[in-house]
């Protein structure tokens, strides 16, 4: 288990499998801020409010320049269902081996109904426009998240 990547670090590079159809890596984005969130799993309570919150927020991101990638340990075929069943706006990126997850320090040790299992903790990174993380939410309350999201973006 990894330590969190923290404010000011240089952002960890990846090129993962997206819902697009093609690869992502996040140095090509660079020049525009990227909203980097992880999530435990697809079509779950919580993972469907926060994918549906930046969802309906997209114009509002996009007009700050930010792209948004969500990244969770499920397949590329669970995305496109996950993606198609709520008209999700943004890529979603297969991190089946949690490679990815593990280098932001998102892979942890989860406890649920007295049994430990690691996964992926919810949580998120902004990243600025020359790839270095400006903002880590380690345990992402999802109410309000786009929020603080969107707030943290205006800052930069």
């Amino acid at each position: 288990m990894a330590d969190w990547i923290e404010a000011g670090a240089p952002a960890p590079d990846f090129t993962l499998p997206s819902t697009g159809g093609e690869s992502v890596s996040l140095s090509k984005l660079r020049g525009k801020p990227v909203v980097l969130y992880f999530y435990p799993r697809d079509d779950t309570p919580g993972c469907t409010t926060e994918a549906c919150s930046f969802r309906d927020r997209k114009k509002e991101l996009g007009e700050l320049g930010a792209a948004v990638l969500g990244i969770s340990a499920d397949t590329l075929e669970s995305h496109a269902r996950f993606r198609d069943k709520y008209h999700l706006n943004f890529p979603l990126l297969a991190d089946v081996d949690h490679r990815v997850a593990e280098s932001y320090g998102a892979w942890r040790e989860k406890t649920r109904s007295g049994k430990k299992s690691m996964g992926i903790q919810r949580s998120t990174f902004l990243i600025d426009a020359h790839g270095t993380v400006r903002r880590v939410w380690k345990s992402v309350q999802v109410d309000g998240h786009d929020d603080e999201v969107l707030a943290a973006l205006r800052e930069l």
